[in-house]
């Protein structure tokens, strides 16, 4: 973790908002990968994560580079933890 908070550290304040505002997009896919596939309750948690992180992403990216990374962790994790349960991502959420 030390090492990931450096390169936090190493980073612009622009690029680190960055960071936030895509895991945020990417929380958000999975959210509704989820939804389709009948997952309320993990849709709704990486929804409001996906939200709660766009919106502080200024405030995330400017603050103590610590507390960034382990949002960062924990975004992380919500999406892995997806993915394992859901090795396979879906071609189309088209419901016919």
């Amino acid at each position: 973790m030390e090492e990931m908070t450096n390169i936090i550290k190493d980073l612009s304040i622009e690029e680190r908002e960055e960071i936030f505002v895509d895991i945020a997009r990417t929380l958000e896919d999975t959210a509704r990968e989820a939804l389709v596939e009948g997952n309320r309750q993990f849709a709704a948690l990486s929804t409001n994560m996906a939200e709660a992180i766009r919106v502080n992403a200024d405030e995330l990216a400017r603050d103590d580079p610590e507390n960034a990374e382990r949002v960062l962790q924990e975004a992380t994790a919500m999406i892995l933890q997806f993915e394992a349960v859901h090795p396979y991502r879906m071609v189309s959420m088209a419901v016919h």
